[in-house]
């Protein structure tokens, strides 16, 4: 028998391939071993998905180092981990509109906000379509890794990583807040749906004392050090965040998922 991978010729006892690494299957494929598979990837403690997400959360510093330092057997690696969060982020996406898209009305809540209290805004609001908007959840997400990497970059000029580093930082980081956040939503719309909406704005600020957490590890600052970084990231970041907006509203315009008239007052 040869492994199906690599062609190596295996012993009758062999388990593992000893040339490639990869598992001998000798039976066809049935329920039970895919159900077994599947089982082993996803909730084996040595699993390479399950390490990275316990490592990411305890000792995330020890993840983006090993990979930047040329460790690449450990966990996942950043564009496969990245891979992961846009599919799931896509799921969730599908479920909402399918299911819960009654429970998703971001609109009620902005409506409340005082730079919408005037008729033309409540219309225009009235007009856009979350479901429409949830489309660029993938695009926006995209955007912010390189969008964070540069600010992180520039604010960490003087510390040990490249502006590529800072890449797979938030790759790792932002995947890591994106992955927990699909599964706790899934699970609040299937218990208390209605608090779906609470639970999406809390996750800011956590990403935000998430990424304060990584940082600080990341380069060893001290409180005040962290404090002064996070200031003048959160600056850059508000400057960068109006360059995206401004971005996605181009883009929605050229698709013509809004008009310029949109935005026109109503006779």
């Amino acid at each position: 028998m040869n492994c199906k991978n690599c062609h190596t010729e295996l012993h009758d006892h062999d388990d593992y391939c000893p040339n490639c690494g990869a598992r001998v299957i000798r039976n066809r494929l049935t329920f039970k071993n895919l159900f077994e598979h599947i089982s082993e990837t996803f909730f084996n403690y040595d699993n390479k998905l399950l390490r990275t997400l316990i490592s990411l959360f305890i000792r995330p510093e020890v993840v983006i180092d090993d990979y930047v330092g040329g460790v690449r057997k450990r966990f996942v690696n950043p564009i496969s981990f990245f891979g992961l969060s846009l599919s799931l982020s896509g799921l969730s996406v599908f479920i909402i509109k399918k299911f819960y898209l009654e429970h998703f009305d971001m609109m009620t809540w902005m409506a409340d906000l005082e730079i919408f209290n005037n008729p033309y805004s409540q219309e225009m609001l009235a007009e856009q379509s979350m479901s429409s908007t949830m489309e660029y959840t993938s695009l926006m997400f995209s955007l912010m890794i390189p969008a964070f990497a540069l600010i992180s970059w520039v604010v960490f000029l003087d510390k040990k990583y490249n502006f590529t580093e800072h890449i797979v930082l938030y790759m790792y980081s932002l995947s890591f807040y994106s992955i927990l956040s699909v599964i706790f939503g899934q699970l609040i719309l299937m218990i208390v749906p209605e608090s779906y909406i609470p639970f999406i704005l809390c996750t800011y600020p956590i990403m935000m004392l998430y990424h304060c957490y990584l940082l600080k590890r990341l380069f060893k600052l001290s409180i005040g050090q962290i404090i002064l970084r996070t200031f003048l990231f959160l600056v850059l970041f508000g400057i960068t965040y109006v360059i995206i907006t401004i971005v996605v509203l181009i883009i929605q315009l050229a698709t013509g998922s809004i008009k310029i008239s949109d935005f026109a007052p109503k006779k």
